[in-house]
C-alpha cells in the first residue's frame, strides 16, 4: 500500500489576496488567521488580503504569511477530509509548516518565530551585497563545476529543487560570474532572482546564530508523523534546533528529500499552501526516477473541493 506526504511551500509563493477565501468559508481557517493576527505586532491578515504598500514582499512579513496560509489551508483540509498522511516536509520556510502539521511545533509559537527568522535573514546582509539566481537545464555536477570556477567572492548552491532547476546564492558579482560559467557549460537559462538577500548561503550564518537564541525558548514535541529535514534529506529525530539553525545558511536538498520518500514507497504528495510550485518540482523528480505518483495542491477552497471530488467521488 502506498504512502502519503504533505508538502509545504516556501518564500516566493505569496500573492495578494492569499487565504482570503479560506477565511471567508472555513471556520477553522478563520480561527488560525485570527490567532496569528493577534499573536503578531502587525495586521498580517490585512497584508495577506490587501497587500498595502507592498509590505507583504518584506521577508519578515512574507514568511509568517506563507506559514499562516499553509496552516489555515491544512485546517480547512482536515475539517473536510479524513485523510491520513505519513510524512511532512517543506521547502525552506515551509519546513516550519511541516513541523506544525506533524505536531512538533505549536502554531502560535511558530508564526512568531518565523517572523523573527525573516527579519534576521533580511537584515544580516546589507541590500545590494547578495543575490540569488536560478540555473535551468544543468545538472548539479555541472553547476558545482561552474561554481568552482569562480575565483573571487562567495557563491554556493542554495536549492537543489528538481532535475534541471538549481538555485545559487552569494555575493552579487560572484553569483553573476557563476551564471556566466553555467551558460558556458550548457545551461538553458541563468536568471538572477528578485530577492532581499543571499538566502541559504554561508553569508546567512549570523542570521542562524540569532535564530538559535529564539529557538532556546521553544518546545519541540514528538512528531506524530515523519518529518524530512532540508539540510540532509533525513528524518528529524531529536535535533530540531540544530537543523533549523543550519537550514538558514545551508543548501535545501528538496530533490533528495522527495527522492528518498519515493524510494520508500510514497506515491501521493499533497501540496498545501499558496501556489503549486512544489507540484511541478515533484513531477520532474518522479519523472526522472521513472516513478508513478499522484500530486495534488490545495491552495484555497476551490482546489480543496476539487481534491475531494477526485479522491472521494
Amino acid at each position: 500500500m502506498g504512502k502519503t506526504a504533505l508538502v509545504f511551500p516556501g518564500q516566493g509563493a505569496q500573492y495578494k489576496g492569499m487565504a482570503r477565501d479560506l477565511y471567508e468559508v472555513s471556520e477553522k481557517a478563520r480561527a488560525i488567521i485570527d490567532e496569528a493576527n493577534s499573536a503578531l505586532d502587525i495586521d498580517i491578515k490585512n497584508m495577506m488580503f490587501e497587500d498595502p504598500d507592498e509590505e507583504l514582499s518584506l521577508t519578515e512579513n512574507t514568511q509568517p504569511a506563507i506559514l499562516i496560509h499553509s496552516i489555515s489551508a491544512l485546517m480547512a483540509f482536515r475539517d473536510k477530509v479524513d485523510l491520513k498522511y505519513d510524512a511532512c516536509l517543506g521547502l525552506s520556510l515551509g519546513e516550519y509548516s511541516a513541523l506544525v502539521a506533524a505536531g512538533v511545533l505549536d502554531f502560535k509559537e511558530a508564526v512568531k518565530l518565523v517572523k523573527k527568522r525573516g527579519r534576521y535573514m533580511q537584515d544580516t546582509v546589507p541590500v545590494g551585497e547578495g543575490t540569488m539566481a536560478a540555473i535551468l537545464g544543468l545538472d548539479r555536477e555541472l553547476v558545482n563545476e561552474a561554481i568552482s570556477k569562480v575565483r573571487d567572492g562567495i557563491v554556493e548552491v542554495a536549492n537543489y529543487n528538481c532535475p534541471g532547476q538549481i538555485v545559487i546564492s552569494g555575493e552579487v558579482e560572484a553569483v553573476r560570474d557563476a551564471m556566466e560559467y553555467c551558460r558556458e557549460l550548457g545551461a538553458k537559462k541563468a536568471v538572477e532572482l528578485v530577492v532581499s538577500g543571499p538566502f541559504h548561503s554561508s553569508m546567512l550564518i549570523k542570521a542562524g546564530e540569532k535564530l538559535q537564541k529564539e529557538l532556546e525558548g521553544i518546545e519541540f514535541k514528538e512528531p506524530e508523523v515523519d518529518v524530512v529535514a532540508n539540510v540532509d534529506a533525513e528524518y528529524y529525530t531529536c535535533n530540531y534546533k540544530d537543523k533549523l539553525i543550519k537550514q538558514v545558511s545551508s543548501s535545501v536538498l528538496w530533490e533528495d528529500s522527495i527522492s528518498k520518500l519515493i524510494d520508500e514507497g510514497y506515491d501521493e504528495f499533497i501540496e498545501i499552501g499558496p501556489g503549486k510550485t512544489l507540484r511541478g518540482f515533484i513531477k520532474k523528480i518522479a519523472s526522472k526516477k521513472g516513478a508513478k505518483v499522484d500530486i495534488y495542491n490545495i491552495d484555497g477552497i476551490d482546489s480543496l473541493e476539487k481534491f475531494t471530488e477526485i479522491k472521494f467521488r
